[in-house]
């Protein structure tokens, strides 16, 4: 009797893990059934997926890291799943098109991250040579970067702070009170641009993205 009930607590035992190995296999894509999981989204691997948490102190550093973090999270829906008609689309023919705007977005990310790192920007540059996709991931990385490094910075450490342009070997350099009604704000300007472009082509943001909250409905 013994050796029948422990024969069929084996059986059962087998057939379980038999079944999750099988379920292990199938095919994880955006359009399988099985992949019920955010996380494994390739897309949910770069930052600002989420917002990170506030930090607890409102110190200096701590309130420029969230407004960066304010603009990636924004940026990160904002320009997922473009289409090559949402990137050609330009409202006038004299306007910039979706993907010059990307461009500059990502300029813009680069003398954020530069300006709290306290390094020249070094011009001209070509952003004309990235991809979409290259464009997007080394915005949000540079953004990420960037908050991580103002994140616990004092008062006196941001003032130490200052924005440099670098061109044939000249540099000027500005107060890095520029850096919030400068790049920071144009970012988070042509941010918005890129919002009402995809809606005019058709193809809006992500429904269930809570700016506000930092979060994203299921």
């Amino acid at each position: 009797m013994i050796t029948k009930v422990l024969f069929s607590v084996l059986l059962c035992f087998l057939t379980v893990n038999f079944t999750f190995a099988q379920i292990s296999e199938l095919p994880k894509d955006k359009d399988s059934p099985h992949d019920v999981s955010l996380v494994e989204s390739p897309d949910m691997m770069l930052p600002y997926a989420k917002i990170q948490a506030a930090p607890a102190d409102y110190t200096s550093g701590n309130l420029l890291s969230r407004m960066i973090d304010g603009l990636g999270f924004r940026y990160h829906y904002v320009s997922k799943g473009l289409r090559e008609e949402d990137l050609a689309y330009r409202p006038t023919p004299e306007a910039s098109s979706c993907l010059e705007t990307l461009r500059h977005i990502y300029g813009l990310s680069d003398v954020i991250l530069n300006g709290v790192k306290n390094a020249p920007n070094v011009r001209p540059v070509d952003y004309s040579i990235y991809s979409y996709e290259e464009l997007r991931e080394k915005t949000l990385v540079n953004l990420k970067l960037a908050s991580d490094l103002a994140r616990g910075k004092t008062a006196e450490q941001v003032a130490e702070l200052s924005i440099i342009f670098e061109r044939d070997g000249k540099q000027s350099s500005s107060p890095f009170w520029h850096m919030l009604n400068g790049p920071l704000a144009d970012a988070i300007y042509h941010t918005g641009q890129v919002v009402s472009f995809r809606r005019t082509t058709g193809n809006p943001q992500q429904a269930g993205v809570n700016v506000f909250m930092g979060t994203v409905k299921k």
